[in-house]
């Protein structure tokens, strides 16, 4: 059955399930987010968590009509992560590892183990739009701001940085597997290593976290929305409003390395998306959510950024969260600067800590 007559009803333990009904309903209005429409299609404020509720079941299957579905439980298989090299760095080992996504789809990574006693909280790290993919976060190269699986580990965090397809050592073709973008195969990679960072004895499974810059930084909200697993999101220069990202222009969402639906059905229009980036924020309320939107960021204008953080605010006050959604405006361009890498850092401390 295809998601035109079924939408994602519940998210339980972390893992989406599916039950049929009506195809989830457009919401023209994207920047009001308490709202959400009944079974009636009437559409009714939102005043409870309860009520979010039915609104983020709509959001998630939104973006799954652009995204492609999410793919089943039963897509998944032994892990069987290998070890490739090892290498012993500042209170911490390095591991190069490969992993299994899905029969078939190796995907590489590396593995930070820092050596300290007990059961430590984890951070999968997502790269950037680089040739070198998990290379950099991992601190092998690329820019030093955008180490931050590296910086991490050395603060005793177990961090994994995997490589999105078509970068660094990880060239699969989604499409040729089923997928409907991109996108959507990051998606279930990442949930992936996630499940891989639950598995080693060396990490808490309650205490996860996500960190990542541009194509990391909207990955990273991503898989937080579809993964209740993420228990804190630090997302850097990776977001604004579809209306305000070059003009309402889409085309650059548009391409084979992300969800080729939106020209293909939706014709890079704004107007005419099932979903938007203040629906993804608040479909992670109210777990938190760390947010780097310089004031120079060529790629997401920071207006756009602020139109998201006031959609999804009420969102978090429903839950008395409000101090889980924070943000850092640093002026420069489209960068993760020291003293804000060192601000959200101090922010995941206090939430998996």
């Amino acid at each position: 059955m295809s998601l035109v007559s079924r939408w994602v009803c519940v998210l339980m333990a972390g893992m989406v399930m599916s039950v049929v009904c009506a195809e989830p309903p457009f919401y023209s209005d994207k920047l009001n987010l308490m709202v959400a429409v009944d079974d009636h299609g009437q559409a009714r404020a939102v005043a409870t968590p309860q009520d979010w509720q039915r609104r983020r079941a709509h959001i998630l299957a939104n973006m799954q009509l652009v995204m492609g579905e999410m793919s089943p439980r039963s897509r998944r298989c032994p892990l069987d992560m290998q070890v490739l090299e090892e290498t012993l760095g500042l209170h911490c080992r390095r591991l190069k590892i490969t992993y299994v996504s899905e029969p078939g789809d190796r995907v590489p990574a590396y593995l930070f183990l820092p050596q300290r006693a007990g059961k430590l909280p984890a951070v999968l790290c997502l790269h950037q739009t680089t040739s070198i993919g998990k290379g950099e976060p991992a601190g092998l190269g690329g820019l030093a701001n955008l180490h931050y699986a590296r910086e991490l580990a050395q603060r005793g965090y177990v961090t994994l940085a995997p490589d999105y397809p078509g970068y660094g050592g990880y060239q699969c073709d989604p499409y040729a597997m089923g997928y409907a973008s991109a996108t959507m195969k990051g998606i279930w990679n990442h949930r992936r290593a996630l499940d891989l960072l639950q598995s080693l004895p060396q990490v808490d499974p309650e205490r996860l976290g996500c960190i990542g810059h541009s194509l990391g930084g909207h990955n990273t909200l991503f898989l937080a929305a579809f993964d209740e697993r993420v228990k804190v999101a630090v997302t850097s220069c990776g977001f604004n409003s579809f209306a305000k990202y070059m003009g309402g222009n889409l085309s650059g969402w548009s391409h084979r390395g992300y969800m080729p639906r939106i020209k293909e059905r939706y014709g890079c229009d704004p107007a005419k998306m099932p979903f938007d980036f203040t629906e993804v924020l608040g479909a992670i309320a109210p777990r938190a959510v760390f947010v780097n939107a310089p004031t120079g960021d060529s790629n997401f204008a920071m207006s756009g950024v602020e139109d998201c953080l006031r959609a999804a605010t009420p969102v978090y006050a429903l839950y008395g969260a409000t101090d889980r959604l924070r943000a850092a405006h640093p002026d420069c361009g489209h960068d993760f600067p020291p003293a804000v890498r060192e601000e959200a850092y101090r922010f995941v401390d206090s939430l998996l800590r």
